[in-house]
This record gives structure tokens, sequence and C-alpha cells, in this order.
């Protein structure tokens, strides 16, 4: 598959099929993440690939509820059914840093950097047949105790891996004179 068709093709897959994921795909998109760029090569991201379904469960239930509408996070079934859930994680304190100071006024980098990674990701599981969804909105703290993430480390996002029991729909995108500007904000 060619790159421009899995980013144009790519969707948030929400429901799963049972069917497994061999350690060869889950192996290869997580090679995507690692050949992203970051900053100054500091590559703070590392990855969690949790099978385990009671671990699973459990870190579904850190979901949050959506506070505008009130129904429970549609990526939580997603958890809970995808046979395998990706977590990533950052190391503080060092993308985005020079002689460990920030060196701009963005402070630490690690979600851009993750952002990143992520992104090569998702792009490559859907090159493979595979089924993804970006999840941000779970307690982190909580992850990242029932994984035992160390201290200097913080968990980003996670996605469930799978082999999809859908096919979304594309959904709108702004037209590039909408968001694209040239010279100046505002110039067409």
């Amino acid at each position: 598959m060619e790159v421009l068709e899995a980013i144009q093709n790519r969707r948030s897959i929400r429901r799963y099929q049972a069917t497994p994921v061999d350690d060869k795909a889950v192996e290869t998109v997580l090679e995507a993440a690692r050949l992203a760029p970051s900053w100054a090569n500091t590559q703070c991201w590392r990855f969690i690939v949790v099978r385990d379904e009671g671990n699973r469960n459990r870190i579904a239930d850190t979901l949050f509820t959506s506070p505008d509408i009130g129904e429970k996070n549609p990526a939580e079934n997603a958890i809970r059914s995808a046979p395998v859930l990706i977590v990533a994680c950052a190391e503080m304190g060092k993308s985005g840093f020079y002689n460990s100071e920030p060196a701009t006024d963005k402070g630490d980098w690690y979600m851009f950097d993750v952002a990143l990674a992520m992104q090569n990701l998702v792009v490559a599981a859907h090159s493979l047949g595979l089924g993804t969804v970006h999840v941000g909105s779970f307690d982190a703290r909580e992850v990242a105790s029932i994984l035992k993430v160390p201290d200097g480390f913080c968990v980003v996002e996670m996605t469930p891996l799978g082999y999809p029991d859908q096919q979304p729909k594309p959904r709108p995108r702004k037209e590039l004179a909408e968001i694209v500007f040239h010279e100046s904000w505002g110039a067409p």
C-alpha cells in the first residue's frame, strides 16, 4: 500500500474481530514507530504491548466519560475487544531539552515526539489491514500504575490494535484553503 493511500484511507476503529494479531505484525508497527523523527534524535518514546485481557480491562476502566454528552468513551469497548493494546509512554525531560534545560518556549516536546511515533504506528497498522484508534482521554497515572511505569516516564496515549470489525466512512475534512495561509496568517 502506498503511503498516501494509507494516510487517506486510515480510519479510527472502535470495533474489532477476535482474530489474534501475530507477533510479526506487532513488531512491524512498532518498528514504524521506532523510525519516527524526534527532537535531537532523543527517541523519548517507550511502548508497552498489552495482550492480557485482565490488564486491558483494567486499563479500559480508566477511560473518562465524555463530559459534554455524559456517555462512556467509545474506545472503552475497543480496548476490551482488540487482542492487543499498545500504550505509548515518554521519558520526561529529554525531548526539547539541551543540557537539561528547555530549549524553546514549548518546554518538554514529549507529546510531539510520541505523536509522530504513534502516527507512524497507526499508518503502518492500516497498511497491514489492522485497525487502531488514538486514545488519550484516560487516567494516565492509573494506567502507569497498572503497567508499573517508572518515575521519570509518563503514559501519553494508547491504541487498540486488531483486525477491524467495521468500515467507518470518511469524516469531513476542511479544505486546504481553510487551513493554509501563504506568507502570513489569513493570506490565501
